[in-house]
């Protein structure tokens, strides 16, 4: 993958961070020195937002695109299932066609109907934080953050519980499109997921129109149909990319919750203790190790920002973790702490009009399980070997075997 463009004007006393290394993290030394040393650092793919300050102003700023066609063309992906699926996908739509799309979520995905999902994941959350209390190993990912996903999506979106086996390694696949620039077999994987997905996503389009739930894609097929303000294919679109948000993001961010409480046990007893943390100690799990740990944007014409001009095309890529890391906008912030309440709020949701939808339902669920957990449940500790997914994209461990105190 090749940086969209040459950018002249950046100087090359910029620091550099190789963000395709495949050891690159962002909680490192060298990360925190080039922040120290600059907002941004040149990486082989673009520029890398490391100060909070700029990354907040960037995610709202109206001169910057999404430009799915960019992103894939700088990725080599030209046509084909994953170009088709990602380019025109809700996420890189601006202007009217963005408002049009979120529009149709916002008729059926409302407050009333998240806030009424809490029982169902406080119950799911205390059941299955009871069946760990008596083993003594445990594979996190598959036990727990796999597991309580999966029954919210049944209940929101329709999907039936037997058909998690069918799409699960699906929904964990198609995120590695955000990093596509690391190579090897992740376009592979990526656009079998995406072909999987769309053909599993048409047969439950179609079972809802037949036999219509109170569920959230019953919901949007019947809108659709009744309104026609976006197509069939733009609802296919989207209802993969809710398959895939509702499912691996949370499940990643379960993960990296209790990989961050492991290597801090004494804030997991400071919970079990004080439940009423809950809320404040998901910010600083999602602060301190988030899921989603790039957000993309695109200089759209050549503008002026923090007295530098850049180029056209430029892409920002804001890494959130180097960013919820600044001390100049989380003093203290190298320490994990539940008890001390942030001034700033996280970035991984993006901001603006493309706020994510589903960020009230991602904290809702992470705020019931963390507490069930820590209650019943002596501090974590890895058990055994963890893999990790890129750090630039959707990231967290692939296994997490877990002991718990």
């Amino acid at each position: 993958m090749t940086a969209p463009t040459d950018t002249a004007t950046v100087s090359p006393d910029i620091p550099f961070l190789d963000v395709l290394d495949p050891a690159f993290r962002f909680d490192t030394p060298e990360v925190a020195r080039a922040r120290a040393a600059n907002w941004y650092a040149r990486t082989p793919v673009g520029l890398l937002v490391l100060r909070y300050a700029e990354a907040q102003e960037l995610v709202r700023d109206g001169r910057l695109t999404h430009n799915g066609k960019g992103f894939m063309e700088q990725n080599g992906v030209v046509d084909g299932p994953i170009y088709d699926w990602f380019v025109p996908a809700l996420v890189n739509h601006d202007g009217a066609d963005h408002r049009r799309m979120r529009g149709l979520v916002n008729k059926a995905f409302t407050p009333r109907m998240v806030e009424g999902l809490r029982p169902l994941i406080r119950s799911t959350s205390r059941r299955l934080a009871d069946e760990l209390a008596d083993r003594q190993e445990i594979d996190f990912f598959e036990d727990f953050a796999d597991a309580l996903p999966l029954v919210v999506m049944t209940e929101l979106l329709g999907v039936p519980a037997e058909d998690f086996p069918t799409f699960r390694s699906w929904s964990s696949d198609i995120g590695l499109v955000f990093s596509l620039a690391l190579g090897g077999d992740i376009p592979a994987r990526v656009e079998a997921a995406v072909t999987g997905l769309y053909g599993y996503v048409d047969d439950l389009m179609a079972a809802k129109a037949e036999n219509p739930g109170q569920d959230l894609i019953s919901a949007l097929v019947a809108v659709q149909r009744a309104e026609g303000t976006v197509t069939v294919d733009e609802l296919r679109n989207l209802v993969v990319t809710m398959v895939f948000a509702a499912h691996d993001t949370t499940r990643l961010q379960l993960s990296n919750a209790m990989v961050t409480f492991a290597g801090h046990p004494d804030q997991w007893e400071l919970l079990g203790r004080s439940p009423e943390l809950a809320a404040q100690a998901v910010e600083e799990v999602m602060r301190w190790s988030p899921s989603s740990n790039a957000v993309y944007r695109y200089a759209g014409d050549t503008f002026e920002f923090r007295d530098e001009v850049f180029d056209a095309g430029t892409m920002f890529a804001i890494g959130v973790q180097a960013a919820h890391r600044d001390p100049l906008a989380f003093p203290g912030g190298d320490v994990f702490d539940i008890a001390v309440a942030r001034p700033n709020p996280v970035l991984q949701f993006g901001g603006g009009p493309h706020y994510c939808l589903g960020a009230p339902l991602a904290r809702m669920e992470l705020s019931e399980a963390l507490p069930a957990l820590a209650e019943r449940l002596g501090p974590p500790s890895v058990a055994g070997p963890v893999t990790w997914r890129p750090a630039i994209g959707i990231t967290g461990p692939n296994e997490l075997p877990l002991r718990f105190g």
